[in-house]
């Protein structure tokens, strides 16, 4: 697929075919492309997200496939948030890829078939704070420039399909237009 070496790799991955916050860990799941996660609540073509689907169902779903980076989760835990993966509703938990400083546009060759291109940051809501009190404030703040930082993982659509395992490695193919910084999808 890609000569370059992995960069990062699959901690885990997760998937629920209801609409709860937290998905339960898998041994694999499956990428359909322009679909999502096989047997996923949040998987098709259109938007799936409650609140989102209730404004524009026929609204491309840019949203089919959400990762979160395990950093994050060590970060958290000094500050009283234990979160393992898959708690906050991820689809893939990742390592060793800075997730939130990739570009708009950015490619994800996740194992040796499956890729998936980042199309924003997760906005999250504050169903949050029910998985630990506070995290809301954690994830998303007002920096001191004024800007609003989400830290809660990126979402994608899948590009080419394909099953992801923990232990899978990330290969990271930068878009050919430039940096154009991820902004809430």
């Amino acid at each position: 697929m890609n000569d370059s070496p992995p960069s990062g790799q699959v901690v885990a991955v997760a998937r629920d075919d209801a609409h709860r916050f937290s998905k339960p860990t898998r041994e694999s799941i499956t990428l359909i492309a322009g679909f999502g996660v096989e047997g996923d609540a949040h998987a098709g073509a259109t938007v799936k997200h409650r609140s989102r689907a209730a404004r524009d169902a026929a609204a491309p779903n840019l949203r089919q496939v959400h990762l979160i980076h395990e950093e994050l989760f060590e970060q958290m835990r000094p500050r009283g948030h234990g979160i393992e993966p898959g708690a906050m509703g991820e689809n893939v938990t990742t390592s060793g890829v800075d997730l939130l400083a990739l570009p708009r546009g950015t490619r994800l060759v996740l194992g040796d078939d499956a890729i998936i291109e980042i199309t924003g940051l997760r906005n999250p809501c504050s169903q949050i704070n029910g998985l630990s009190k506070g995290l809301m404030k954690e994830l998303v703040y007002v920096d001191d420039a004024g800007e609003t930082v989400r830290l809660a993982g990126v979402m994608s659509i899948v590009v080419a399909g394909g099953i992801v395992r923990p232990g899978d490695g990330i290969r990271v193919i930068l878009p050919a237009h430039g940096h154009e910084p991820l902004q809430a999808v």
